[in-house]
């Protein structure tokens, strides 16, 4: 069970801090008023094991002593209990607002931009005091921000990069969502052996037959090269899916068989690695509802 509290000044990196932590499988919430946190911890504790709350300076209660209640409350309570705080400097927070054309959030008081930066500063020192790590975005991008989560708040936590090997048919049009389509009609096809057209890539009769043919074994060697090479950019840019597309002309042989072949070759270097075969799905639908019965 983890538990993770981002807070900072707006305009810091709050917000990107909580999408980094939700892509990697957290529970998030932000804006909640610090009083009802206990309860959330209760509510979410069996359903959400790793969860990140947000905390604004808007929320912060009046007194420090109460809000140190409340933090040492939950430090008793909690096995697994980090504090990130993550901040700016005056001046590339007032550029931000500045550029983006956002309102800040205690503005609405009457106060300037300026004034409204400095009395969140003072408003938040309370949380800062129990942050454990303190990230300055001064200088970072928002991808360096999320990588600075992930590797230092993550951590130990495996790479939830999922992937997606998918089989389809050209015939009946290449997927929409695949982030790369690889294309398998220029390999022999088992289609025109007349013994072979019932079975599909995943029978031995076709393995067999495909297995015989050196250019089937180089189009595999170098979609796994390719792959090797940039699945790693795919995770340093933060990405937590990928979708790898096959397709030959019905989607029954030669893709499938491809299919099979490369997950289960990444699938020894991603856990999270999936196999889909559009058209036998497809297939299996259909057959099933051939098979129902006819309802009077």
């Amino acid at each position: 069970m983890k538990r993770i509290f981002v807070s900072g000044r707006s305009g810091s990196g709050k917000t990107v801090a909580l999408r980094a932590l939700e892509d990697q499988g957290f529970y998030c919430v932000d804006n909640i008023p610090i009083k009802l946190i206990p309860e959330l911890l209760n509510q979410t504790e069996n359903k959400y094991p790793e969860l990140a709350v947000g905390i604004d300076a808007r929320n912060i209660p009046a007194t420090v002593g109460e809000f140190d209640e409340i933090m040492q409350l939950l430090q008793s309570r909690e096995k697994e209990f980090q504090v990130i705080f993550i901040d700016a400097s005056e001046e590339t927070l007032l550029k931000r607002f500045s550029e983006t054309r956002r309102r800040h959030p205690l503005t609405a008081g009457g106060l300037s931009l300026s004034e409204a930066i400095a009395e969140e500063k003072k408003r938040l020192e309370p949380v800062a005091r129990y942050a454990q790590l303190v990230i300055d975005t001064t200088n970072k991008t928002p991808h360096e921000l999320c990588e600075t989560i992930i590797n230092r708040v993550i951590g130990e936590k495996e790479a939830r990069l999922s992937i997606q090997f998918k089989s389809f048919g050209f015939k009946n049009g290449a997927p929409t969502d695949a982030d790369f389509v690889f294309d398998a009609r220029c390999l022999p096809n088992p289609y025109w052996e007349e013994r072979l057209r019932g079975f599909n890539g995943r029978d031995n009769e076709i393995v067999q037959f495909l297995e015989e043919y050196p250019q089937v074994q180089e189009y595999f060697w170098q979609l796994k090269t390719f792959l090797h090479t940039w699945i790693p950019r795919f995770e340093e840019g933060n990405r937590n899916y990928l979708t790898i597309a096959i397709g030959c002309t019905g989607g029954q042989h030669r893709s499938v068989y491809m299919v099979e072949k490369l997950a289960q070759h990444f699938k020894k270097l991603f856990s999270d690695t999936q196999i889909r075969h559009r058209e036998l799905n497809l297939n299996r639908r259909k057959d099933k509802v051939d098979d129902e019965p006819v309802k009077n």
